[in-house]
């Protein structure tokens, strides 16, 4: 087909020689997206070249996003733009505010001609599957927020691990991987010692857990806290049919039952930080101002994104801890 050109005694090897001839065809081009690329085999025995050579250049632009591979029928041009030198997978539980921060701090601290495409489970273990396997050998590198989903691991296992980086919760099953994440035992723990003195003014500590949502951690250092420091406590899985009563602190993870809470407290005619007191999780601007002001357990997502970043560019392969900190305000 006359696109590709390898020279045998350059010293640039064979496989960035196809992958720089695939990418000059489109820019004079000879290649248009949608046209076919000649065949491995034939590149293999036109230019006497191994076939794991040709796949490795195939890789290469398949992962960039130039072209795609379609099941017995061969490789084709995806995108003309071959200004794209890296694409990032990159798979979130939900989207919120403070995931917001971390992705925008993620691409802000990378190069321009690096492509991220955001992807989300939404705890929907299947879901979670289906894009993992989608995903498999179409990017340069894999960010995955596992959340707490179960064998989350064997889905995992089929990406290449020097590509892969876990962020926020790391399960026992995946300490091998990069990562940066949130010690959320240790968080809780140091985080509530901190504000000992004032929980002590109250009658009972109630964690609102959903297991199928928030991390263990969370709740085993919540019940530790509890037993060390003999504060009366109790767990629950929903604020359904629950009337808040004076003497209460409430442990608020999500941000919708944030809302339901203070509601209720309001129609109790309870006083916020005089009658029951509220802890939240993950700080926004929305409290900052919400009923004077809503205490809260957060870290740093602009830090995650801006870690993860320089992680993936300098292709460095650690564990950060990304820790959290209490933000004392009105609520309690």
């Amino acid at each position: 087909m006359g696109i590709i050109n390898i020279e045998q005694k350059k010293g640039t090897p064979k496989y960035k020689q196809i992958i720089a001839s695939i990418e000059e065809a489109i820019i004079d081009g000879k290649l248009k997206k949608g046209d076919q690329l000649p065949s491995i085999n034939f590149i293999r025995d036109t230019y006497k070249l191994s076939r794991d050579t040709v796949l490795m250049a195939f890789n290469e632009l398949k992962a960039r996003g130039i072209i795609q591979s379609v099941v017995g029928k061969g490789y084709y041009v995806l995108n003309e733009d071959i200004t794209v030198s890296q694409k990032i997978f990159l798979l979130f539980d939900e989207l919120n505010s403070f995931k917001e921060d971390l992705y925008n701090s993620f691409l802000e601290n990378l190069e321009e001609n690096i492509k991220v495409e955001i992807f989300f489970h939404h705890f929907n273990p299947e879901m979670f599957n289906n894009l993992i396997y989608e995903s498999n050998g179409n990017y340069n590198y894999y960010v995955i927020m596992p959340a707490n989903l179960k064998q989350a691991n064997s889905a995992i296992e089929i990406l290449p691990k020097d590509k892969v980086y876990i962020l926020d919760q790391i399960q026992d099953n995946l300490v091998q991987y990069a990562a940066i994440y949130q010690n959320f035992e240790k968080d809780i723990i140091n985080n509530l010692s901190s504000v000992l003195h004032l929980i002590e003014n109250y009658r009972e500590l109630i964690l609102l857990f959903n297991p199928d949502r928030q991390p263990q951690g969370m709740l085993d250092g919540f019940n530790k806290f509890c037993a060390s420091n003999g504060i009366e406590n109790s767990v629950i899985q929903s604020l359904q049919g629950r009337i808040p009563k004076k003497g209460e602190v409430y442990i608020i993870p999500d941000d919708k039952d944030l809302l339901r809470i203070i509601k209720r407290i309001k129609e109790a005619g309870l006083v916020l930080s005089k009658d029951i007191g509220i802890i939240s999780y993950n700080d926004t601007l929305l409290k900052e101002i919400v009923e004077g002001g809503i205490t809260t357990i957060s870290t740093d997502f602009y830090e995650m994104g801006n870690q993860l970043a320089k992680m993936i560019l300098s292709k460095e392969k650690r564990q950060i801890e990304n820790t959290s900190n209490l933000i004392l305000r009105n609520s309690l």
